[in-house]
């Protein structure tokens, strides 16, 4: 099969090795340095620089963009889109992108809305591995709009790259997930950290508690604010529950209230716990 990516960075580049001893990679990107670093180290088979061509020349394409850029570099492109086209997107959010898709008016394309849940605080083409993937959960969003045929094609390629999980779910559930398993953690590590007083010696104090829970606040400051932004609604219900749970230790530990707080850890010991057990039970 011929499966072109359009976004030549850290996940495309993890897509297209992971495809590649089975398919034909090409790929389309802005960038030449890129392209020429894709070819030179055998990532893909093929470069293009005619999107026309590009989209002809392939069975099945990635869309490998920023939100933003996804709806953009469709706009600008559709009319060298060709009927019955398959394009499977892969950003963090999901019901602000289809809407906005569905504003242009495309006609006999199927774009299959997945999200690879997986990733890394690096970025670019250089630091794509296929390791990423192995044993990770991938996500696809059906639409009504969506043939059976391309959801399962999306489904069989997410399981080439690796992936152990693959899920279908609507795009309200995965945008209420996401918002709490992905984008909320963001939140909390970048303020944990942006909260740090400059007078505490605290590279003396670092310890593996510190260490997991900061590593995802070195963080793409250019995508994130996207994806913050495209959901934020749910997001938003998040971070107010959270504040609603903090303000219960913040409370205890003002008064003393030692059975307080050890009710508060058994619960989350017990939720965390049954959420291990049905990941466990998945695998």
């Amino acid at each position: 099969m011929n499966v072109g990516i359009v976004g030549l960075g850290l996940i495309g580049g993890t897509i297209a090795k992971s495809l590649k001893n089975s398919h034909n990679i090409s790929a389309f990107d802005i960038s030449k340095e890129t392209l020429t670093y894709a070819l030179e180290h055998n990532i893909i088979d093929k470069s293009y620089h005619n999107i026309a061509d590009f989209f002809r020349d392939n069975d099945v394409v990635y869309l490998c963009l920023y939100p933003t850029s996804i709806v953009n570099f469709i706009f600008q492109n559709k009319s060298s889109i060709p009927n019955n086209s398959v394009i499977i997107e892969i950003s963090g959010i999901k019901n602000h992108i289809i809407k906005e898709i569905r504003k242009l008016n495309l006609q006999n394309v199927d774009i299959i809305y997945t999200h690879p849940i997986a990733g890394s605080e690096k970025v670019g083409v250089v630091h794509s591995n296929a390791n990423i993937f192995k044993n990770a959960n991938y996500v696809i969003t059906p639409v009504e709009e969506n043939k059976k045929s391309n959801l399962n094609l999306a489904k069989k390629l997410a399981k080439e790259m690796g992936f152990l999980n693959v899920s279908m779910i609507s795009p309200d559930e995965h945008d209420r997930i996401i918002a709490y398993t992905s984008q909320l953690t963001h939140v909390l590590s970048i303020s944990l950290v942006n909260s740090l007083s400059t007078d505490l010696e605290t590279r003396k104090f670092i310890g593996d508690s510190y260490r997991d829970l900061t590593r995802i606040s070195m963080i793409n400051e250019r995508l994130w604010p996207q994806l913050f932004v495209g959901n934020k609604d749910s997001l938003l219900q998040m971070i107010d529950s959270f504040e609603i749970e903090l303000n219960k230790f913040k409370k205890a530990i003002a008064s003393g209230n030692s059975e307080k707080l050890s009710n508060l850890m058994i619960k989350s010991t017990k939720i965390r716990s049954k959420i291990e057990q049905g990941e466990n039970d998945e695998n």
